[in-house]
């Protein structure tokens, strides 16, 4: 349940244990609002807002996110719909499906991921793309 990789310093292969997990919004359950938080946070059920941390957020296979995330790291398998900034990395495995905009430095993307919408990777940072994106607007 949760076993999924550990993104950042940890190196690769090592496993994010469940005491690593500041949060978890179960499957079965709706949230709506503005999400903030230190660590991670795993969702597997549906969440429409705002999110906002400098930590991980981790959304399970059968998770459904609507809104604006502005998050430290994404770790995806399910479904995400509007604008995420993902200051350090994106990562969508096989059964991720983004529908949106992604500003990040870092992407990976496994084989079978759906991405549609506009991917911008920014050396000069994600609060810089942000900033110009909403001066556009």
């Amino acid at each position: 349940m949760f076993g999924f990789s550990k993104i950042g310093a940890g190196g690769k292969g090592a496993q994010m244990a469940r005491d690593e997990i500041n949060a978890f919004l179960g499957s079965g359950t709706d949230y709506h609002g503005k999400l903030s938080f230190q660590g991670a946070v795993r969702i597997d059920g549906n969440f429409s807002g705002e999110v906002e941390s400098e930590g991980t957020l981790v959304v399970g296979k059968d998770a459904r996110v609507e809104g604006v995330l502005r998050i430290g790291q994404l770790v995806l398998s399910g479904k995400v719909t509007g604008e995420v900034y993902a200051r350090d990395k994106a990562v969508l495995h096989k059964t991720a499906n983004l529908q949106g905009d992604l500003v990040t430095p870092v992407l990976v993307v496994e084989e079978g991921a759906v991405l549609e919408g506009r991917v911008t990777m920014s050396s000069t940072g994600v609060e810089a793309v942000e900033t110009e994106t909403e001066e556009i607007s």
